[in-house]
């Protein structure tokens, strides 16, 4: 079995920054942002961010979870993941999404909602020509290029990882033909697994290698010293977060209770196939001491 790695999803927090400091010195192997341009409650730009995380870590994989990949033109995400890539050393991780769930943020753009998914597709294969060739004209259904370089290119050869994000069958048909990683959100352990075998399925119909592909896991976990002390805190952050009612989600989608109930519940996850965990933590105290009684009390007994 191959290692299990654990990341963190940061908050928004203002200009306060230290915290990803301590979650490299935690052990934790990757950080993550989250971003949209208008949504129920604030937050940053993705790439702002991990530019500042960059240079106040050096070890710490960088990642995007997600961006909103048809709200921008394709060359500018190639610019900014580039510049981000060279700032971190050759970090980043260019989590990707179709979003959807607030409209709004599209009709701002001047993006069209019914247009995100296939936007989302010819915007992959472009960053990655950018990132990969010398030379690229393109004539596509969004994108017109004609004889453009982009200058200079990534640090990692070929440019970074795109791990695709999504709950639906096109988010695993885009995974398995045009991703290096999958994320879903909100998936027991039963449909992670079902999902990560769609995922294989369509990456060797594609003539990829599935092993090529990361199984990772948008995840909620929140710690605390019962059962129903985590759940009271995991029903109100997000039935807040996504402005609606999850009494009857969490303990199917959640890890949360005491450290040994986490262990039990993330043990789940891995015999389903994943193997990176971006962890959201919205347990009773915050996300620094949730960090640090999960870096203590629940990431040991799963490596």
């Amino acid at each position: 079995m191959s290692e299990v790695k654990f990341g963190v999803v940061m908050p928004w927090a203002g200009p306060d920054l230290s915290a990803v400091e301590e979650v490299e010195a935690l052990g934790y192997d990757s950080v993550w942002t989250s971003e949209h341009i208008f949504f129920y409650g604030p937050t940053m730009d993705a790439f702002t961010v991990l530019a500042a995380y960059a240079a106040r870590t050096r070890r710490l994989l960088l990642g995007t979870a997600v961006t909103l990949l048809p709200l921008r033109p394709a060359a500018v995400v190639a610019k900014e993941a580039t510049s981000l890539d060279i700032l971190s050393g050759g970090r980043l991780i260019l989590g990707v999404g179709v979003g959807g769930e607030y409209p709004k943020e599209f009709e701002a753009c001047g993006v069209p909602v019914q247009e995100r998914g296939a936007r989302t597709n010819e915007a992959i294969r472009l960053l990655r020509r950018l990132w990969r060739e010398d030379v690229v004209s393109h004539q596509g259904r969004f994108w017109r290029l004609n004889g453009v370089s982009l200058q200079p290119k990534p640090v990692q050869a070929g440019g970074p990882p795109i791990w695709v994000a999504g709950r639906s069958e096109a988010a695993m048909r885009r995974a398995g033909r045009l991703g290096d990683g999958y994320v879903p959100y909100l998936f027991s352990p039963e449909r992670f697994r079902d999902g990560w075998a769609k995922v294989q399925e369509y990456a060797r119909a594609a003539g990829r290698d599935p092993a090529a592909i990361t199984p990772a896991l948008y995840q909620f976990i929140s710690l605390a010293d019962s059962y129903e002390e985590a759940k009271a805190a995991a029903v109100a952050d997000l039935s807040r977060r996504y402005n609606q009612p999850f009494e009857n989600l969490v303990d199917r989608y959640v890890v949360m209770g005491t450290a040994r109930d986490c262990v039990r519940r993330l043990e789940q996850y891995v015999e389903a196939g994943v193997r990176h965990f971006l962890l959201v933590f919205i347990g009773p105290s915050g996300t620094r001491e949730q960090a640090r009684a999960c870096a203590r009390d629940v990431l040991p007994a799963l490596r």
